[in-house]
Formats: structure tokens, C-alpha cells, sequence
């Protein structure tokens, strides 16, 4: 049981590591990463010109379970608006982004969802 979550955080860490990568080759300043508050975690804090951005990073070796972006469902979502509002960013201009990151063929294929929701 043990080896299964440290295979998932290991996974989830090179999920997070290929998706700020990604977004600060596109000229992102990544702010922080995994960011804890009461209501609960962000992977990253980016930010794009003038927006902040709450980037929700999804990492998949297999479909078994169903694609990456399908795993942010309304209580994930419910979850980062409250963990926004936490962070004082309501009158800021704030996006959600979700970023899946598909290792099924061996070769990673990063999904950037812009304003997922």
C-alpha cells in the first residue's frame, strides 16, 4: 500500500515538474507549487501577464480510470474557487487552468487547458 502511494506522488511529482516547465517556456512565472490552505492544495500559482493562474495538474500513465482532465470534476472545481477566495485573489483577474499530462505511449503529451472553467 505504501509503494502505491509513493508510486502516485513520485508520478504526481513529474506530472508537476513537466507541466511548470511547460508553462514557463510559454513565459509563466511560476509563483508556487503545491500550495496548501485550509481548503485544500494547488499544484501550481503561475502567473500570465497580468493573470493569476490556479493550474490543476492531472498525470496519467494508463486510461483505465478515464482521461486526466475528467478527474477535475465540480467538487475539484467547487474546491479551487473556495482555495482562490482564501488567497484574497477575488479582485484580481484569476484563471483556472488544467493541465493533463498523458504518459500512456511512452512519450509525454501535455494538454493545457486554458480557462478550464
Amino acid at each position: 500500500m505504501r509503494e502505491r502511494a509513493n508510486y502516485r506522488q513520485r508520478l504526481g511529482r513529474r506530472g508537476e515538474d513537466m507541466a511548470a516547465a511547460h508553462l514557463a517556456a510559454a513565459g509563466c512565472a511560476i509563483l508556487a507549487r503545491n500550495c496548501r490552505t485550509p481548503f485544500g492544495e494547488i499544484d501550481l500559482l503561475a502567473l500570465d501577464g497580468d493573470e493569476t493562474v490556479l493550474v490543476e495538474v492531472k498525470t496519467r500513465r494508463r486510461h483505465q480510470f478515464g482521461a486526466a482532465v475528467e478527474a477535475v470534476d465540480g467538487r475539484k472545481r467547487e474546491r479551487l474557487r473556495r482555495l482562490a477566495a482564501y488567497l484574497g485573489l477575488n479582485d484580481a483577474p484569476v484563471r483556472f487552468d488544467v493541465m493533463a499530462i498523458d504518459l500512456t505511449n511512452g512519450r509525454p503529451q501535455i494538454e493545457w487547458l486554458k480557462g478550464a472553467f
